[in-house]
Protein backbone atom coordinates (compact mmCIF):
# COMPACT_ATOMS: atom_id res chain seq x y z
CA UNK A 1 0.00 0.00 0.00
CA UNK A 2 1.43 3.30 -1.08
CA UNK A 3 -0.15 5.19 1.82
CA UNK A 4 1.99 3.33 4.34
CA UNK A 5 5.25 3.54 2.39
CA UNK A 6 6.33 6.65 4.27
CA UNK A 7 7.01 5.88 7.94
CA UNK A 8 6.23 9.44 9.08
CA UNK A 9 2.86 9.34 7.36
CA UNK A 10 2.15 5.95 8.90
CA UNK A 11 3.00 7.23 12.39
CA UNK A 12 0.79 10.28 11.90
CA UNK A 13 -2.02 7.96 10.83
CA UNK A 14 -1.50 5.77 13.92
CA UNK A 15 -1.55 8.81 16.20
CA UNK A 16 -4.31 10.76 14.45
CA UNK A 17 -6.93 8.03 14.07
CA UNK A 18 -7.47 7.39 17.80
CA UNK A 19 -7.05 11.12 18.36
CA UNK A 20 -9.93 11.88 16.02
CA UNK A 21 -12.10 9.25 17.71
CA UNK A 22 -11.30 10.68 21.16
CA UNK A 23 -11.93 14.23 19.92
CA UNK A 24 -15.37 13.37 18.56
CA UNK A 25 -16.32 11.41 21.69
CA UNK A 26 -15.03 14.08 24.04
CA UNK A 27 -16.76 16.92 22.23
CA UNK A 28 -20.02 14.98 21.96
CA UNK A 29 -20.18 13.57 25.48
CA UNK A 30 -17.26 14.39 27.74
CA UNK A 31 -16.88 18.14 27.64
CA UNK A 32 -20.33 18.74 29.14
CA UNK A 33 -19.52 16.42 32.03
CA UNK A 34 -16.04 17.81 32.65
CA UNK A 35 -16.64 21.55 32.21
CA UNK A 36 -20.14 22.68 33.13
CA UNK A 37 -19.46 26.14 31.67
CA UNK A 38 -19.06 24.52 28.23
CA UNK A 39 -22.62 23.22 28.20
CA UNK A 40 -24.42 24.73 25.26
CA UNK A 41 -21.33 26.49 23.88
CA UNK A 42 -21.08 24.72 20.54
CA UNK A 43 -19.33 27.36 18.47
CA UNK A 44 -15.91 26.97 20.08
CA UNK A 45 -15.82 23.17 20.01
CA UNK A 46 -14.42 22.84 16.46
CA UNK A 47 -11.50 24.98 17.57
CA UNK A 48 -10.55 22.30 20.10
CA UNK A 49 -10.26 19.47 17.56
CA UNK A 50 -6.57 19.97 16.57
CA UNK A 51 -5.46 20.11 20.19
CA UNK A 52 -7.55 17.10 21.13
CA UNK A 53 -6.09 15.07 18.27
CA UNK A 54 -2.56 16.04 19.26
CA UNK A 55 -2.98 15.50 23.01
CA UNK A 56 -5.49 12.63 23.02
CA UNK A 57 -3.67 10.43 25.62
CA UNK A 58 -3.68 13.32 28.10
CA UNK A 59 -7.34 14.04 27.35
CA UNK A 60 -8.32 10.41 27.96
CA UNK A 61 -6.31 10.27 31.18
CA UNK A 62 -7.80 13.50 32.58
CA UNK A 63 -11.29 12.49 31.46
CA UNK A 64 -11.03 9.18 33.32
CA UNK A 65 -9.59 10.80 36.45
CA UNK A 66 -12.25 13.51 36.59
CA UNK A 67 -15.12 11.10 35.97
CA UNK A 68 -13.84 8.82 38.77
CA UNK A 69 -13.64 11.76 41.21
CA UNK A 70 -17.15 12.92 40.32
CA UNK A 71 -18.49 9.48 41.30
CA UNK A 72 -17.01 9.68 44.80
Amino acid sequence: MAAFADPAQFLLFLWGTPGLIVAVAFLAVGIDRIDHAAAGAYTFRPLLIPGLILLWPLVVWRWVVLVRHQGE
